[in-house]
């Protein structure tokens, strides 16, 4: 490569039309003293032409060669020593860090007129690296490929990354990279209840007509809208539409797109107390819920052939609400209506009522073969089964007040208390029990009736009869379980204890 300064000249005289003239020295005389003592007078300058002027870079730039290579190992002190030792011999130690990337490969190392080789590569010495570094990066090849031809023809040591670095700060390269890759992909959180954020987008123009989609994150029912226009005000007009069905929700995702970034519908959202928030432009993944549901909508529609635009819809809808969902595992209306909606694939199955009602009337038939129909009337007297924990007593008395059920009555007992039993729990007691000896013992078993029995309170004008209490009763009372026994510690014996 020429002198920057002979370039230069190179340069300015290429706009030029000039004959080489050899003029002796003796002919050409020393500038005067004059000549460097300017006038007050200013002298225009006449503008170069611009197209006439060569820009440096379309200058051919002489490539690199082994002569130049062998001048340059020989000034470098590093590669110039790693010559010598291949000439006269390595010493048994590395003698400093410079010289370790050589010492490790000199039994690969060959010199071949004046420069040093690596095996078939030539070593470079640091003057020429930026050139052959420019040389290799020529075609604007990617680092994998600029390594494997750089390998091919010579090294240095660090080489591998010096080429990283020249592709990683080359402009053009990275002006046309291809995409990094896809970041680990972050799900949207599950919520906890139906219709509490739902994911909204256009579809079309499809079919010569645009479409609101709305999508529930939690059931995933789609809510589909014709749209003749997707202004906000129109938006807004089918939002409140579905509103007034499923009702306001929590939280509103959709793209940036102008009538979901618009005043009027930020206006919208936060009068009602829903938070809006938009995904990552030009990236649809980030609301792929819609996308999704917009994705599926195009396919059900091209595949449904007869109808109207809005009878295809309707059947598309109908079908994907009724169908259980891959990710849920249940029907989008099962989620969000918590009922199954009825199709005419539900007319397959036999009548669900006919059928219980006689799977029961065989079942009453098999259980009153056993049974015995009874007649139980108000006012009658009767006998309870006593399920007191702990009691010896199995029947009370008392007298049938009320039919609370088909097979139900409550039951005033002698001492005013009132229970309820189904009729298998209830005998017909024909004789009167006032003064019958049982009348103690169901009296001394009052308190272990079960907590169903219900004490009437009393009032001034009726009075419960008191029942008086006899040496006999005294007798009976005795506890149930066994007296713990008590001790004192042992280590307050030396106290005296009040």
């Amino acid at each position: 490569m020429a002198a920057s300064r002979i370039q230069r000249w190179a340069l300015t005289l290429a706009a030029y039309e000039y004959t080489i003239v050899y003029k002796e020295g003796s002919l050409n005389g020393n500038a005067d003293g004059l000549s460097r003592l300017p006038l007050k007078t200013n002298i225009e300058k006449t503008p170069t032409p611009g197209d006439t002027i060569l820009l440096m870079e379309h200058l051919a730039t002489t490539p690199v060669d082994a002569k130049q290579i062998q001048k340059w190992t020989r000034k470098d002190t590093i590669l110039s020593m790693v010559l010598r030792y291949i000439l006269n011999g390595w010493p048994s130690k590395c003698p400093n860090e410079e010289i370790r990337p050589y010492h490790s490969r000199k039994n690969e190392l060959s010199s071949q007129d004046g420069c040093i080789l690596w095996g078939g590569r030539v070593i470079i010495p640091q003057p020429g690296r930026e050139a052959m570094l420019n040389e290799l990066h020529q075609g604007h090849p990617g680092i994998t490929r600029m390594k494997s031809l750089a390998r091919s023809y010579i090294w240095w040591p660090g080489m591998d990354n010096d080429l990283e670095l020249t592709v990683v700060n080359c402009y053009s390269c990275q002006e046309n990279r291809k995409l990094p890759a896809e970041a680990p992909l972050h799900p949207w959180e599950y919520p906890s209840h139906p219709w509490s954020r739902i994911h909204i987008d256009f579809a079309g123009p499809f079919m010569n007509k645009s479409f609101l989609i709305m999508v529930d994150a939690y059931s995933k029912w789609i809510d589909i809208h014709v749209m003749n226009s997707t202004t906000s005000e129109a938006t807004i007009a089918k939002l409140q539409q579905t509103f007034a069905t499923h009702g306001l929700c929590d939280l509103i995702i959709s793209d940036n797109g102008a009538a979901f970034t618009s005043k009027e519908f930020a206006d919208y959202v936060k009068s009602n107390g829903i938070e809006h928030r938009t995904s990552a432009p030009w990236h649809p993944a980030s609301n792929g819920c819609a996308e999704r549901a917009v994705q599926s909508f195009k396919e059900g529609m091209k595949k449904i052939k007869e109808g109207t635009i809005q009878e295809k819809l309707n059947r598309f809808l109908f079908n994907y609400r009724i169908t259980p969902q891959t990710t849920t595992g249940l029907a989008p209306s099962e989620l969000l209506m918590k009922r199954k909606l009825k199709s005419r694939l539900d007319l397959v199955f036999p009548n669900i009522e006919k059928r219980v009602q006689e799977r029961q009337q065989k079942q009453k038939h098999y259980h009153d073969k056993k049974s015995v129909n009874r007649q139980i009337n108000v006012g009658q007297g009767v006998f309870a089964r006593n399920f007191a924990i702990g009691s010896k007593i199995k029947w009370i008395p008392g007298e049938v007040i009320k039919q609370s059920g088909p097979l139900s009555f409550h039951i005033k007992l002698q001492d005013g208390r009132v229970i309820r039993r189904h009729i298998d729990h209830i005998r017909v007691r024909n004789f009167d029990c006032t003064n019958n000896e049982n009348e103690e013992k169901c009296d001394n078993d009052s308190d272990l009736f079960e907590p169903e029995i219900t004490i009437p309170i009393s009032t001034p004008e009726t009075e419960q009869p008191q029942i008086e209490k006899t040496s006999n009763m005294t007798e009976q009372m005795e506890p149930r379980y066994p007296k713990r026994i008590r001790k004192e510690p042992s280590h307050l014996k030396d106290f005296v204890l009040k």
